[in-house]
């Protein structure tokens, strides 16, 4: 995503100074782009006026704001933040206050969307934050995005994401069930999936998973396994603290717990149905 949202930035003309945990990730994609490097995620995040961020989880985004080399200490005055990693609620608030020791101001902007939407630039985006922050971001993320929505303080942005993906990883556990029945019942793939694609079900996910659901031996890997379990833990974290119940989110964390176990974990999130094919 990050590679993506730098090749795209670049093709609008912006100077982009980036940094990456892996260096030869940060030079390969320099050397496609045209970005420059930085040597830390201090010296990056320094070059701002605004800065953007894309990571795995908390982990890696506590290991990139903290510390004297870290985001954190390059943001002061007069630069703006914005993160586009899932992460837990509260992790987006205690980074905010730690860029805000420091002089600088945080947006949790975490997106829907896959690489090809980043190319298009029809990302969307849900803000948590000050508003006044949200519009000095705004000349950069309106590159990106086809739509920003400001959906409150900070940790709201990182709440709506959640909620987001707790519909997206449904509906992919859904499709994967459907497609499945549908051929173990004598329906080709490709027929059924024609009529899921023009009926009344057929949204946005349904027809921009088609390729990976109808031929996944060639579709690129677009959202992996493991990374969807990282986010149903992090959605019935935040169903816990709110006492809001879950029995589908559960369902989905064991399906995708079982899919992991057996090896998949590196594959697209569409790897669900050939989980569910080898079962009997």
């Amino acid at each position: 995503m990050g590679a993506a949202m730098t090749a795209r930035l670049r093709e609008a003309g912006v100077d982009v100074v980036l940094w990456n945990r892996t260096e030869a990730r940060a030079a390969g994609v320099a050397a496609a782009t045209g970005a420059r490097v930085a040597a830390t995620a201090r010296e990056a995040a320094a070059a701002g006026p605004v800065v953007l961020v894309s990571l795995a989880d908390d982990a890696a985004c506590r290991a990139a704001y903290e510390g004297p080399d870290g985001a954190a200490a390059g943001a002061g005055p007069g630069t703006v933040v914005a993160d586009a990693s899932t992460v837990a609620p509260r992790t987006a608030v205690e980074l905010a206050e730690l860029v805000a020791a420091g002089g600088g101001a945080m947006l949790d902007t975490p997106v829907s969307g896959s690489v090809p939407v980043v190319e298009r630039g029809e990302l969307t985006v849900m803000a948590g934050g000050e508003a006044a922050d949200l519009d000095r971001a705004r000349p950069v993320l309106d590159l990106l995005a086809r739509q920003v929505f400001h959906v409150g303080g900070h940790g709201a942005g990182a709440t709506m994401k959640l909620a987001v993906n707790a519909l997206v990883h449904a509906l992919n556990q859904a499709l994967s069930e459907a497609l499945v029945l549908a051929e173990r019942s004598g329906v080709s793939r490709e027929a059924a999936y024609e009529v899921f694609a023009n009926s009344v079900a057929a949204g946005p996910f349904v027809q921009y998973k088609r390729a990976a659901f109808e031929r996944p031996d060639e579709a690129p890997v677009a959202f992996r396994l493991d990374l969807v379990g990282k986010d149903l833990d992090l959605i019935l974290d935040l169903a816990a603290a709110s006492g809001a119940p879950m029995p589908q989110a559960v369902t989905n964390r064991r399906v995708v717990a079982d899919a992991v176990a057996a090896g998949l974990g590196d594959e697209d999130m569409s790897v669900i149905a050939r989980h569910l094919r080898g079962r009997g």
